[in-house]
C-alpha cells in the first residue's frame, strides 16, 4: 500500500502536503470503515426506544462492528471506555453509556467510529425515544439539514470555512430560537480519527485552507435549542448545554475524490444528501 502524505512541515528543499492526502485505495478503505459504521449507527437507532439502556446501545453497536472484521475506534481512545458515545437531552457529545434508562421524550444523539485497515469511519446521528414534542423533532431536522449543508461544501476548490459557513447558514435561515456550538468542531481524518484541519461549524466563505482531492473531513453540527454555551462534567468526557435544553448532533466523513465528494459513512455514498440544493 502507498503511504499516505502526512501532516508536516516544510521540509529541507521540499514542500511535503500540510494535511494527510489519502490514495483511491486508501480511500476505498476508508469506505469499508464507513459502511461499517453505518451498519451500526442503523442497529442502534432500531434498538432505541424507552426502556433501553444507553450500555444496551453501546453493547450493539461494538458486537456489529466486531462482527464486520473491523475495531471500534472510540474504545479506549484517550482512556474513552466504550465503543460510542451516547448523549441525551441536554447532553451535547460524549455521552459515557451506562445504566441510564432511556424515557419517551428523550433525544438520544449516537457518536460512533470504526477501523479499517488502519483507515477510519466517523458518523453519528439523533433519534427521538417515542414523541420528543415538535420543537425538539425540528432542533434534529435543522442539525441533520445543516451537515448536508456543509457536506454540499465540502469540495475540492472551496475552503474550510465554506463549509462553517454553510452550516451556519443553513441554521441561522430556520425560524427558531438555535445555538450553533463553536467548542467542538469537526475535523480532519483517515489514518488517525482526528486530525488536522479543524472544521468549524461557523465560518468565513472563501476563508481557511482550500479543500484538495485526497483530503477526507468529518463534518459534525452541534445545535443546540436555546444557548450554545456548554459545560464538561466531572467525568472529564460528557459535553453539556449550560442552561440544560437539549442538544442534537450529526456526522459524517466525506472523502475528496477526482470525481467528487463521497459520503463514506452514509449507504449511498451520500448521493441524494449532496443533490438536495
Amino acid at each position: 500500500m502507498v503511504a499516505a502524505a502526512t501532516f508536516d512541515t516544510v521540509g529541507i528543499g521540499i514542500r511535503k502536503p500540510k494535511f494527510e492526502l489519502k490514495t483511491p485505495e486508501q480511500f476505498a478503505k476508508m469506505r469499508e470503515a464507513g459502511l461499517v459504521v453505518a451498519q451500526a449507527l442503523e442497529q442502534v437507532r432500531a434498538a432505541v426506544a424507552p426502556g433501553v439502556r444507553t450500555i444496551d446501545l453501546d453493547e450493539i453497536a461494538e458486537a456489529c462492528i466486531r462482527d464486520a472484521g473491523a475495531t471500534p475506534s472510540f474504545l479506549g481512545y484517550h482512556g474513552y471506555p466504550a465503543s460510542i458515545c451516547v448523549s441525551v437531552n441536554s447532553e451535547v457529545v460524549h455521552g459515557i453509556p451506562g445504566p441510564r434508562v432511556l424515557e419517551d421524550g428523550d433525544l438520544v444523539s449516537v457518536d460512533c467510529g470504526a477501523i479499517v485497515d488502519g483507515w477510519h469511519g466517523d458518523a453519528a446521528l439523533s433519534v427521538p425515544v417515542g414523541d420528543t414534542g415538535a420543537d425538539v423533532a425540528e432542533l434534529s431536522a435543522v442539525t441533520e439539514g445543516a451537515l448536508w449543508a456543509g457536506l454540499r461544501a465540502a469540495k475540492a476548490g472551496n475552503r474550510i470555512g465554506d463549509i462553517g459557513a454553510a452550516v451556519a447558514n443553513f441554521v441561522r435561515e430556520q425560524a427558531g430560537d438555535y445555538g450553533i456550538v463553536v467548542d467542538y468542531v469537526g475535523h480532519g481524518i483517515g489514518s488517525s480519527m482526528h486530525m488536522p484541519p479543524n472544521v468549524p461549524n461557523i465560518g468565513s466563505p472563501g476563508k481557511g485552507p482550500e479543500i484538495v482531492v485526497g483530503m477526507a473531513l468529518a463534518v459534525e453540527p452541534m445545535v443546540t435549542l436555546g444557548s450554545a454555551e456548554v459545560d464538561v462534567l466531572s467525568d472529564d468526557w460528557t459535553v453539556v448545554t449550560q442552561d440544560g435544553r437539549p442538544a442534537a448532533h450529526w456526522e459524517h466523513t466525506v472523502t475528496i475524490t477526482q470525481s467528487g465528494p463521497v459520503v463514506t459513512t452514509a449507504a449511498d455514498g451520500g448521493v441524494a444528501g449532496l443533490a438536495i440544493a
